[in-house]
C-alpha cells in the first residue's frame, strides 16, 4: 500500500504501550486504526502521530479496526493556541463523531487542511470554519438547500427559519429571531467568508448540525465557553 496523506484528528491509550486512533485520509475518508508501540517511552513515532500535522501513512487490515504501518510527517503542524486551538479541537470533534467509516472525502479533506492553514489568523478564522462546517455537512448530505418548505424560491423580503429534517426554510412570525431572506441568498451563492453574514452563517450551520449530534455536548464547545467565560471575569 503506498503512503497516503492524513491527519489525526482523535488519540487514546490502547492496552499498554499503542493508541487507538481516528484518521482523517484523503482517499479513504475517517478510518480508526490502532498504532502499536506508539506510546512507548523513547517511541520515534510517537512525536509524529499528532494532531493538525500533515502526515503520510499506510496501514493493513480489512475490518473497521485496521493497523497503522508508516508513519511519515510531511512537515511542521498548525501553530494554533487559544481560540485557534479550541476551533481545531472543534473541527477534529465533528468528523470524529459525525463522519463515517470510509466514507470518500476528499473535498472534506482539502477544506480542513485550508481550516488549518486559517487558524492561527483571527481574521480568516470563522470563513474557513463555515467552510469546513458546510462541506462536512454536503458530505454528510445534509447539508442546507436555500429553498421554502414547499420548494419554491425565497421571497426577498422574507424572514425564515430552518428545519433541518428537511433541510429547508419555512416562513418566520412577525416576531422573534429569524433569518433574512436577503442573507441567507448570498449564503446559498457561497458567501461564506462575508463579515457581514458571520452571525447569520454561525447560527445556520450550528442549526444544522445539531440533530447530528444529538443531546451530548461537544466537548470543544465547552472549552471555548469556558474560554470566554474567563476573558470576561479576568481569570487566567
Amino acid at each position: 500500500m503506498e503512503l497516503q496523506p492524513a491527519y489525526l484528528l482523535h488519540r487514546q491509550a490502547w492496552r499498554e504501550t499503542s493508541a487507538l486512533a481516528d484518521i482523517l485520509t484523503l482517499r479513504d475518508g475517517r478510518i480508526r486504526a490502532v498504532a502499536r508501540g506508539v506510546m512507548r517511552p523513547g517511541s520515534r513515532t510517537r512525536h509524529r502521530l499528532q494532531p493538525f500535522t500533515p502526515l503520510h501513512l499506510t496501514w493493513q487490515g480489512e475490518g473497521e479496526l485496521k493497523t497503522l504501518r508508516a508513519i511519515e510527517s510531511q512537515g511542521p503542524g498548525a501553530m494554533l493556541a487559544g481560540e485557534g486551538l479550541i476551533c481545531g479541537l472543534y473541527a477534529n470533534e465533528l468528523m470524529t463523531r459525525l463522519l463515517p467509516l470510509s466514507l470518500p472525502a476528499d473535498t472534506l479533506f482539502a477544506f480542513y487542511a485550508a481550516l488549518l492553514e486559517a487558524l492561527p489568523f483571527p481574521e480568516r478564522r470563522g470563513g474557513a470554519l463555515r467552510r469546513f462546517e458546510i462541506t462536512l455537512l454536503e458530505a454528510l448530505d445534509s447539508e442546507p438547500v436555500f429553498l421554502d418548505d414547499q420548494d419554491r424560491p425565497l421571497e426577498r423580503e422574507g424572514r425564515y427559519l430552518y428545519n433541518p429534517s428537511l433541510k429547508r426554510f419555512y416562513p418566520a412570525p412577525p416576531d422573534g429571531p429569524a433569518f433574512e431572506a436577503r442573507a441567507l441568498g448570498w449564503l446559498a451563492r457561497g458567501d461564506w467568508d462575508s463579515p457581514g453574514l458571520a452571525g447569520t452563517a454561525r447560527v445556520l450551520t450550528r442549526q444544522a448540525l445539531a440533530p447530528l449530534l444529538g443531546s451530548r455536548a461537544l466537548r470543544s464547545r465547552e472549552l471555548m465557553n469556558e474560554l470566554i467565560r474567563r476573558r470576561r471575569t479576568g481569570v487566567h
